[in-house]
């Protein structure tokens, strides 16, 4: 029997969905600099207004369901969650609790690991509070915003594993298009207790952002090492980098749920589900899967590729017309390097030229050194790598008698790099070889050049 890990995690994450009107209302979803403008009765909480469902946030919520394997109930109710706070203008949330959209369903990590999930339902996110020194600012503008919220089990252990769990999941969101990662707002609470206090959970509120969610869950993962830990709800500190308390952790039964009169129960119909299944495209695991199998590309490379729609559908493009498993190492290695190099984004790079350039490759027209070079100019700035080849004189040296010479001169040059090569020392032969490669600009083909080396070097 195995024992129980040392750190046990959950994640309730807050998935801003992409839709042009809010959950219960026409009001725009724009984000606005001006405050309280995106507002009418409804989201204000006026009394006698009445909520009028976004039907979209149920297609949304269904289709990330499916996606993630997740059972969807073909009845739904919308709660009212009450609690006092300035950001409810009605003194109450409109959520899910009693069915929610799905439940169960899964992730799994690049790792190994199976993350299971407990549910998935919709709710609308409270106003946006400002805290001054002496006063509150609220702006409504939010209030009404549609949410999914996914709960998962308690089966992370580490913040590493967390954050690894948030990638697969934003990646999912990426390619469903339910989710905007440029205006949304992808938020979480999480859940984490240690062996050494009998797993007494803790609960960090409102984390934004992937890198700060890992941040604190490390902080906390510390800090209840050597700290007595109750049952509480914390805060997280993102410039002091750390978690402070904030009150005691409330019960279900501290909201006082009950079913929301003003929203009928909802019907998900199977034809519905069914249409909103045709709709989801085929996802990261099976098309990692298909460049593997049926392409030939690494399966690491596969994965990588697969789990960035911009690249994926670059890769694609270029793969119809080119060596897919020289297009996927390329993509893999030399333009991810260069793009975070760079701070730029896979869609800042030229379809077009990227063509050009795996051409004089294929064609052994220029070296891969050469190669990287244009890679990481074409990140930068927008040129024919043709035309540019053309113009520098960047094409191969194929001029064996030149090569010779090169390899001659550098021998000529450095007799105690011959001198270990002799004595059987395999990096002085590479010391060579760095040295022709510099005199020949990069341009020679390196099998040529350590061919010649070798034989110049036995005679």
């Amino acid at each position: 029997m195995s024992s129980k890990p040392d750190t046990i995690i959950g994640l309730e994450v807050h998935i801003q969905l992409k839709l042009q009107s809010k959950l219960f209302c026409p009001c725009t979803t724009k984000p606005c600099e001006e405050p309280n403008t995106h507002v009418c009765p409804i989201c204000l909480g006026h009394p006698g207004s009445k909520p009028l469902l976004n039907k979209k946030a149920v297609e949304a919520a269904v289709k990330l369901a499916l996606a993630l394997g997740a059972k969807v109930n073909a009845r739904i109710h919308f709660s009212r969650k009450s609690y006092f706070y300035p950001d409810l203008a009605k003194g109450y949330q409109i959520t899910q609790y009693e069915i929610p959209v799905a439940t169960e369903g899964s992730v799994l990590l690049p790792s190994g690991n199976m993350v299971g999930l407990t549910r998935l339902h919709i709710e609308e996110d409270p106003a946006s509070l400002t805290h001054k020194e002496t006063t509150c600012l609220i702006d409504y503008n939010r209030s009404g915003i549609p949410l999914i919220e996914l709960v998962t089990k308690p089966e992370m252990h580490s913040p590493e594993e967390a954050r690894e769990f948030l990638n697969e999941l934003i990646t999912v969101l990426q390619y469903l298009d339910i989710f905007d990662p440029t205006a949304g707002i992808m938020k979480a609470d999480a859940n984490i207790s240690i062996a050494k206090h009998k797993y007494t959970r803790v609960e960090i509120k409102n984390i934004l952002g992937f890198k700060e969610i890992e941040r604190a869950l490390t902080h906390e993962m510390k800090r209840q090492q050597v700290h007595d830990v109750v049952r509480e709800t914390r805060g997280w500190d993102s410039v002091a980098g750390q978690t402070y308390s904030m009150r005691a952790k409330e019960e279900e039964a501290d909201y006082g749920y009950i079913l929301d009169p003003d929203i009928t129960p909802i019907q998900i119909t199977q034809e519905f589900i069914a249409g909103v299944r045709k709709t989801i495209p085929e996802l990261p695991p099976v098309k990692a899967q298909r460049y593997h199998q049926i392409l030939g590309v690494d399966a690491t490379d596969a994965h990588v590729i697969a789990s960035d729609l911009a690249l994926a559908l670059l890769f694609e493009e270029l793969a119809a017309h080119h060596n897919p498993v020289l297009v996927a190492r390329w993509l893999r290695r030399e333009l991810l390097r260069a793009l975070n190099l760079s701070n730029k984004k896979v869609t800042d790079v030229n379809a077009q030229h990227l063509h050009e350039l795996f051409e004089l490759i294929e064609e052994k027209k220029i070296t891969d050194k050469i190669a990287q070079q244009l890679m990481e100019e074409l990140v930068k700035k927008d040129f024919s790598p043709k035309q540019r080849v053309q113009e520098q004189k960047l094409g191969v040296v194929a001029d064996e008698d030149l090569i010779k010479k090169a390899c001659r001169d550098i021998i000529a040059q450095n007799r105690q790099a011959v001198e270990d090569y002799e004595k059987g020392e395999e990096k002085a032969l590479h010391f060579l070889f760095g040295k022709v490669m510099a005199v020949t600009k990069g341009k020679a083909q390196p099998d040529v050049i350590k061919k010649m080396l070798e034989e110049l070097l036995k005679k």
